[in-house]
């Protein structure tokens, strides 16, 4: 088996090179799996596009994408398109979900063919999350519960930067979604899972939030009750089209 690890990044000259670097060495050391580690690059102005392009050199497992287009969703969808392996996943580049966890991607994929896609979950009896602001907290449990009011999905935490998925999963779900570039987009492909028959497998992890800017609250609601207007809205005139046809 081998995996993918998608890491979007803009302007991340600061840790770039640690989470890359963190990611290697645990991998090296522990043999789970073979692996490629990308860095997808979305218009970052700092010397990002230098430190990655230097650890190619370096190191031959990474990998450097870039797209002048800003945001996750195109920086998911760049790597998919790009993707050779057997599982695709995407983590955040500050490892804020603890890495251990790959181990749980090795085992669920290896152990259970009948899951295709893995979700990370900080909500869940066995999770544990350190050094969470107040703020980021209130913004990612009212969403989450929305989604859960609104579109009755059985995963547990939309929002948590850690998931894989089998190759060809994958490619069915960008082929079915949108074409957003922001975050929403991820959620998109597990809601579109979800419409499709498909478990998303809930993982409890060890999350450590390593943000160092202020969450700008309001904007982030409007944003995601924007977006989960939209694909609802979406989701109704697709069963309205196939209960017609």
């Amino acid at each position: 088996m081998k995996v993918n690890i998608l890491f979007p990044v803009l302007n991340e000259e600061r840790r770039l090179e640690k989470g890359i670097l963190k990611t290697l060495i645990f991998l090296k050391r522990n043999k789970l799996f073979e692996y490629q580690l990308t860095i997808i690059d979305n218009g970052s102005t700092d010397e990002t596009a230098a430190i990655s392009q230097r650890l190619c050199e370096k190191y031959p497992e990474v990998h450097y994408l870039r797209t002048p287009e800003r945001g996750v969703g195109v920086a998911v969808r760049t790597g998919v398109a790009d993707n050779t392996c057997e599982i695709v996943g995407y983590m955040d580049i500050d490892l804020s979900t603890k890495i251990d966890h790959l181990w749980d991607v090795k085992e669920i994929f290896e152990n259970q063919p009948q899951v295709q896609i893995i979700k990370g979950s900080r909500l869940m009896k066995d999770s544990q999350v350190v050094g969470r602001k107040a703020s980021r907290e209130f913004t990612s449990r009212g969403l989450n519960s929305l989604l859960h009011i609104v579109f009755k999905n059985h995963f547990s935490d939309a929002l948590c930067g850690f998931d894989f998925f089998r190759k060809e999963t994958i490619e069915n779900l960008v082929a079915a979604s949108s074409q957003d570039n922001g975050w929403f987009y991820c959620v998109e492909l597990l809601l579109r899972a979800e419409r499709m028959g498909l478990e998303v497998h809930d993982v409890p992890v060890v999350w450590e939030d390593d943000y160092d800017t202020k969450v700008k609250v309001i904007k982030t609601v409007v944003s995601y009750l924007k977006q989960i207007h939209f694909l609802k809205s979406e989701f109704i005139r697709e069963d309205r089209k196939s209960s017609r046809s």
